[in-house]
């Protein structure tokens, strides 16, 4: 639960590569290590493999540049 009402948490959504429960296991030390991110998943089934973050403070541009450094591509889903 959110204890901290200043930071308002935002749910982020991106196009990706990470299409197996090996490339989830990959990312995951990246996230997890991640300030800011209160949860994250990714749809495998999904086409488009879509990765949510639920972010509480840390921006667009910070995730893609954590999963990107994880290896894999990332895109914003408008």
């Amino acid at each position: 639960m959110n204890t901290n009402l200043n930071e308002k948490e935002t749910t982020f959504h991106f196009k990706t590569n990470i299409k197996c429960g090996g490339c989830v296991a990959t990312v995951t030390p990246f996230l997890n290590a991640v300030k800011g991110i209160s949860q994250w998943s990714v749809d495998t089934a999904n086409n488009d493999k879509i990765l949510s973050v639920t972010s509480n403070g840390i921006s667009e541009g910070e995730i893609i540049d954590t999963v990107q450094k994880a290896g894999y591509k990332i895109e914003t889903i408008d």
